[in-house]
């Protein structure tokens, strides 16, 4: 299958109306699953070379650089967990507009009140944070208007914060609050929710309650929604609280629900990775690196599982309709059939940092980044093979590498590189 891979990238290419400049709209990219059909990719590159232009932060965050055009938004907090909205020239990254949201935290794992990504249409702008601040802004800059979604709709319960991203597709903003006390088992009545929001105004337009049997932690998912067509229908994959749902976009209403990947009953089975989709399969990886589980939509069984190579934080991405698996801790990538499960290859990456960030597809090239910002380049057209790795610089570096109009967008905490040639 993967000896194809030039001739895919090809037809993909012509079958997107062969862009020059794919924007990035959302934290996994203009698919929602980690692929740009961006093309002449630098491969090989340093702080000090190759690069467009750099840019400091406020401060933190995990937030991945979101592009639209000659558009950057990115969030950060500073020193004094003041939270910013920002805006960057694409074309030399000088600041468009900025402007202060609210008051932030930082957590024991280091993560910040800027872990959820922006979400942009090329109309307007949303800002989520992980204390509940929600704001949408012109791409100009001006506020449309704002809310706390802690406020409008009951605290959040999560040991470490809320760190999901919303989702913007057809004229809707849906986030997901998967959440529940600790303290408790099942709760009587459910409790986690997708919100759907009006991004032009901010209202609620519905909430759909998700019911689950978790307990404990493992009620509490920190994972971003993702939307599918499967066989004609439009879905919205929830990954979290033991189970991965489907549920229609016009109402939340729940298609099909997978059986448990908790069947040990563990109460500390939290969920960071978000489901990914391809071949008409859906691909979840349970927590804490404890296995990769796939299902058909609308079945009620596994149609397989494996144990190697499982995931707790990175998201898989999909590249020539496999999947792209990095495990955070072994620091391995395994590519892996949809359909029956086959590892088709894997590649060591090596290090001794783990790495959170999840990785990005794109000109036949994987791009992925360590928590100590060390970028690596893998090759994947043929063998996967490492061709290329620098050292960026930050440290507890979360943020996904992004990738529009043939340059990468690559945050190392509270420094901003675009790599590519100038234009």
């Amino acid at each position: 299958m993967r000896k194809w891979f030039l001739l895919v990238c090809v037809l993909t290419v012509m079958a997107a109306g062969a862009l020059d400049a794919a924007n990035w709209p959302q934290w996994r990219g203009p698919e929602l699953n980690g692929f740009s059909p961006e093309r002449d990719l630098p491969t090989e590159f340093g702080p000090d070379r190759n690069v467009a232009w750099k840019a400091a932060l406020p401060g933190r965050g995990g937030c991945t650089p979101i592009v639209w055009e000659d558009r950057v938004f990115i969030s950060a907090q500073d020193g004094d967990k003041k939270t910013w909205a920002m805006c960057l020239s694409a074309d030399d990254g000088s600041v468009l507009w900025k402007h202060r949201v609210g008051t932030g935290f930082t957590n024991r794992q280091g993560n910040t009140a800027c872990s959820p990504s922006p979400v942009t249409n090329g109309e307007l702008v949303v800002f989520l944070y992980g204390n509940g601040d929600l704001v949408g802004y012109t791409m100009g800059g001006a506020e449309m208007w704002s809310r706390n979604l802690q406020e409008d709709h009951g605290e959040w319960e999560y040991l470490w914060d809320y760190g999901a991203s919303g989702l913007l597709y057809d004229g809707k903003l849906y986030i997901p609050v998967l959440h529940g006390n600790m303290k408790s088992g099942p709760p009587e009545e459910p409790h986690s929710y997708l919100l759907c929001v009006d991004p032009k105004t901010g209202k609620d337009l519905w909430k759909h309650m998700r019911p689950s049997d978790a307990g404990y932690e493992c009620k509490q998912a920190y994972t971003t929604p993702v939307l599918i067509e499967h066989e004609g229908e439009k879905q919205i994959l929830i990954h979290g609280a033991d189970h991965v749902t489907g549920h229609s976009p016009e109402d939340g209403r729940e298609l099909w629900r997978s059986p448990t990947y908790n069947p040990g009953g563990s109460r500390w089975y939290r969920t960071v990775c978000s489901p990914v989709y391809a071949d008409g399969m859906v691909l979840v990886s349970a927590s804490r690196g404890s296995g990769l589980f796939a299902i058909k939509p609308g079945t009620d069984e596994w149609a397989w599982t494996e144990r190697k190579g499982s995931p707790d934080v990175p998201t898989p991405l999909v590249y020539n309709d496999d999947f792209y698996i990095l495990a955070d801790k072994s620091k391995r990538m395994l590519i892996i059939e949809p359909q029956t499960g086959e590892v088709l290859d894997e590649c060591q990456l090596g290090g001794r940092t783990m790495m959170q960030a999840s990785p990005t597809g794109a000109d036949g090239k994987i791009y992925c980044m360590n928590m100590g910002g060390k970028v690596y380049v893998v090759d994947a057209k043929d063998e996967m093979e490492i061709v290329h790795t620098v050292e960026m610089g930050g440290r507890g570096c979360r943020s996904t590498i992004s990738v529009s109009d043939g340059k990468l967008f690559i945050r190392a905490q509270d420094t901003l590189y675009c790599v590519g040639e100038k234009d």
